[in-house]
Formats: C-alpha cells, structure tokens, sequence
C-alpha cells in the first residue's frame, strides 16, 4: 500500500470519527451505524500497514485521541442513562420504623415508574 493511499485513509478515518460524535450528539442512529460500519471497513484495510510514514504519526496520534474522546462521550452517556433509570427505580416511600427499630416493609410499591398505566 503507498503512502499516499495510507494517508488518504487516515484522513478519511478521522472524519468518519469526527461524523461518528456528531452523529451521536444529534441522535442520528442510523447515520451514526453507518459511520461505524465505515469506521471498521477503514479500520480493516489499514492492518496490512505494518509501519506508518513518520509524517503520518501526528495524524495517527490525533485521530487515536479523537476515538477516545468519542469512547469517553458514549460511556458517559452510558452512564447517565444507567443513573437515570435507577432514580426512576427507586421508591420514593421513605422506610419506616416499627416499634422495635426494624424498618417496615411498606404495601406501595412507590416507583416512580412501575410499568403500569
């Protein structure tokens, strides 16, 4: 593979980076599948390089922080999400304390969201 064809690949990875977070922010699933799909095939061809150009390093590098920022976008998101659904799987009946200091159990269920309607 020629060097120009290497770089020509690392750019276009880049960008499909950059249109992967993009594409995230603005909830574009589909678009964003395809801009994994792509991101793989890219990913795919370019194992064969055994050696990068020294030139095409810096790319390399840049477009290695660009995945980990996008990395570090979705598992917040994740994350956010996860706390999200657990406050709305707490109770929100406080526990309650019978006469002899054990908490009781109360009849509500007291979810916020219960699957019910």
């Amino acid at each position: 593979m020629t060097r120009e064809s290497v770089r020509e690949l690392l750019m276009q990875l880049r960008e499909t980076i950059h249109n992967e977070r993009e594409h995230a922010k603005q909830l574009d699933m589909q678009a964003m599948a395809h801009d994994m799909a792509q991101k793989q095939a890219i990913l795919q061809t370019l194992q064969v390089v055994e050696k990068l150009h020294p030139d095409d390093q810096a790319l390399a590098r840049e477009i290695s922080d660009e995945n980990r920022r996008n990395a570090f976008l979705f598992r917040a998101t994740l994350n956010w999400i996860q706390e999200t659904m657990e406050f709305f799987g707490r109770k929100t009946v406080p526990t309650t304390y019978g006469q002899t200091g054990a908490t009781n159990n109360t009849a509500m269920n007291g979810r916020l969201l219960s699957g019910r309607i």
